[in-house]
């Protein structure tokens, strides 16, 4: 049929003849069709009605189960403190925080002028001190990991009230009337008078780039409608530097515009002309001395400075791109601070002089067994983040090269530095959390050595952290490799194959899937499921090697980690065949669909967010937004005829077969430019004409969003509940 509203079950795509050749292979592909070639604009009325067909099916879904899903939202919700806010961040004479008004969808940012402190610096310059909120307000929202210690205490923090408190930004307002809102970064300028801003309403990741009077709270100009990263100021306050994305959504040159200046003629600093996957960013040094302007890929990286203090004098380049050198730049005391892997697969720490950037000397050199991730140069010490067998360790290492480690007891848990712009803070702001440990602020006292909790996540409706277990277990895969698993599970859990099982991964970009605690889970733990996290190689969850050996020609080890585990699962009792629920999204996504394709019956259901499936197609069309940067990660199958055909041979949607599949929901955004909505709809249309059983498949494209889902605390939160509803309506009790 070729119209999908004449159905009265699942809507069927119709199939249109095409296909391609590449390396003497000829490819049917008769969905090609859904690819509206108008993207980012939905103009084909056939692939409209196709999507809103799958829509309402969807809706009819909801409708069954609506009291269910209100339940589960119900008691998600209940979890959330509605009047939540976060700890402030100070910023020389300013503290910053956020805020939930009750019912709110999304925060209201606020400062408050504290009295001028000693204690604190942000550099050892002459010029007016510069602002650290830079952007850094936004990102330490919820968008980072989330902290804590073991204890029961819940806690705000003490050291303010909202007497005379500012509003710099109030996202209801400004999201008032919008399907659609993300405040993608927050920069406050040095002389603390101004503040950038950039705005995503519709999910499209092109971002305006505003800027506001703090005095009036007015927004005085647009610099563009194409930005995105982290902007940053100039020393003086009186200009900006960002990023912009093309046509293809790669951000491909970094600008610098002067307030009051046309922003058509803002100078460009930098345009990445060489590499089509490469992407640039930007970014100031922790003394607020330099501003970095880089170019890359996910494997390698080149990196220029200029002075703070004048942005548009001519660059100096550190050291030329070398395919798979990575290295980033900070700066302190004089020096280049330089994390790299050119001599050890898990990274060194070196110093240069910035008058011969491109000699490093050696200051923590690599190391077999510790995966070097992150070092910050501070003006009493270097901040040092590394994995040790899959699990973060932080400490302070003083410029003598003395290091003191931060405690922590549990066996398996996430930590972080977060939220610390200060070049000398008195204290030191770190994360901690782990799958039954909420989300905690810490602040250290590196001359004591003994943590202040700041705020430990309330969880309103309550929780018990005694009544629940978590396990970090290895799991050995086909290959002899063993695999880390973090498992949490309500105490009395039966271990005996009758249990339910919430299996997540992700598996690619070197992305480690940390085990924090989810307040959401609570509610697969209560009704009796155990959940896991799979640390599958694609990560760099055991170092950098653990990435390497899940990308490109050794992209199935991932798929083959994900069996393993679960199949390794149920050896320890956690659940039989079937009883098995997975979930993941976007590259996730791809690894659901691998394992559909592999072992469906494994799986009682599979919920695949915004996935990339359709890899093959998408890697030989070098117009698409992302394809020619993702290369390194997947591999040419243009110009590499052995690439071509392993992709191939893994791509989900080209390997769908006549079987049965276990349930299937699968999500997409109609604006989404990661992962473009055709590739979930064509997957979904295939498997509906292909597979031979009669098990649920629901396909969900969100109309007025991207890659993330819908926006606000929320909306979000109805889509996990459509998440667990259906694992929950799917997987056997």
């Amino acid at each position: 049929m070729n119209d999908p509203k004449s159905q009265s079950g699942p809507p069927a795509a119709a199939r249109k003849p095409h296909s391609y050749t590449r390396h003497g292979v000829t490819v049917d592909d008769p969905w090609a069709w859904l690819r509206d070639p108008a993207f980012p604009e939905l103009k084909d009325p056939a692939i409209l009605d196709y999507l809103t067909a799958e829509n309402g099916f969807f809706g009819g879904w909801k409708a069954k189960h609506q009291g269910l899903l209100d339940t589960l939202f119900a008691e998600m919700k209940g979890r959330i403190k509605d009047d939540d806010r976060s700890v402030p961040i100070k910023d020389g004479d300013w503290l910053y925080w956020w805020a939930f008004t009750p019912g709110a969808q999304y925060r209201t940012w606020y400062r408050k002028r504290i009295a001028p402190s000693s204690a604190s610096v942000r550099s050892e310059r002459s010029e007016p001190e510069a602002s650290a909120v830079e952007g850094r307000l936004a990102q330490t929202a919820e968008h980072r990991p989330s902290t804590s210690l073991r204890t029961n205490e819940v806690g705000q923090s003490p050291d303010h009230d909202d007497d005379d408190a500012q509003i710099i930004f109030d996202e209801p307002a400004e999201a008032a009337g919008k399907e659609y809102f993300v405040l993608g970064a927050m920069e406050v300028s040095p002389d603390h008078k101004l503040m950038a801003t950039l705005i995503d309403d519709d999910g499209s990741e092109r971002f305006s780039l505003r800027i506001r009077d703090l005095s009036t709270g007015k927004d005085i100009e647009t610099v563009t409608d194409v930005g995105i990263g982290q902007p940053t100021w100039s020393n003086d306050s009186k200009g900006v530097i960002f990023t912009e994305v093309n046509d293809q959504w790669r951000s491909y040159r970094a600008r610098y515009h002067r307030l009051g200046d046309d922003p058509a003629k803002a100078v460009t600093l930098y345009e990445e002309t060489e590499d089509l996957g490469f992407s640039v960013g930007i970014g100031k040094s922790q003394d607020e001395s330099t501003i970095f302007i880089g170019t890359g890929d996910n494997t390698t990286s080149e990196v220029r400075f200029v002075s703070a203090h004048d942005p548009a004098q001519p660059l100096t380049l550190i050291k030329p791109r070398q395919t798979n050198r990575e290295y980033d730049v900070d700066a302190a005391h004089g020096k280049l601070w330089i994390l790299t892997n050119d001599e050890h697969i898990n990274f060194r720490l070196a110093e240069a002089d910035p008058a011969r950037p491109a000699e490093w000397a050696t200051v923590i050199p690599g190391s077999d067994e510790i995966y070097l991730t992150d070092v910050t140069p501070y003006r009493d010490w270097l901040a040092v983040t590394r994995r040790v067998g899959g699990l973060d360790q932080l400490a302070l290492r003083n410029y003598a090269g003395e290091e003191t480690p931060l405690p922590f007891e549990e066996a398996s848990f996430t930590a972080y530095f977060h939220g610390n712009p200060e070049f000398a803070p008195a204290t030191v702001r770190v994360g901690y959390s782990s799958m039954v440990t909420p989300t905690t602020v810490l602040d250290y006292h590196p001359d004591t050595r003994a943590f202040d909790i700041r705020k430990v996540q309330e969880i309103p409706s309550g929780y018990d952290a005694s009544l629940y277990t978590t396990e970090r277990i290895e799991v050995t895969a086909r290959d002899g490799v063993r695999v880390p698993v973090s498992v949490v599970y309500k105490k009395g859990f039966p271990r005996d194959g009758s249990g339910r099982l919430f299996l997540y991964a992700y598996g690619a970009y070197g992305h480690a899937v940390a085990p924090t605690f989810n307040s959401n889970r609570l509610s697969l733990l209560d009704r009796g499921f155990a959940c896991a996290i799979a640390h599958i190689r694609g990560g760099d969850d055991l170092g950098y090697r653990w990435f390497l050996d899940g990308k490109l020609m050794k992209r199935t080890n991932t798929f083959n980690d994900f069996v393993d585990v679960a199949k390794g699962l149920v050896a320890e009792g956690f659940a039989s065949a079937g009883r098995i629920g997975i979930n993941g999204g976007s590259a996730g996504g791809e690894l659901m669909g691998a394992v559909a394709n592999s072992n469906p019956e494994l799986w009682g259901a599979i919920v695949a967010d915004v996935p990339f499936v359709d890899v093959l197609s998408t890697m030989l069309d070098d117009t698409l937004p992302l394809t020619p940067g993702e290369w390194p990660e997947w591999g040419n199958p243009i110009a590499d005829e052995a690439v071509f055909h392993y992709i191939k041979s893994y791509s989900p949607y080209d390997n769908v077969t006549a079987q049965n599949y276990p349930p299937l929901l699968i999500t997409g955004g109609l604006s989404d430019p990661r992962v473009t909505y055709w590739e979930p709809a064509k997957w979904a249309a295939k498997l509906r004409a292909t597979k031979t059983d009669d098990n649920l498949l629901l396909l969900k494209i969100n109309m007025g969003a991207g890659h993330g889902g819908k926006s606000g605390r929320w909306e979000s939160l109805h889509e996990v509940a459509e998440t667990y509803a259906f694992i929950l309506s799917e997987v056997g009790v």
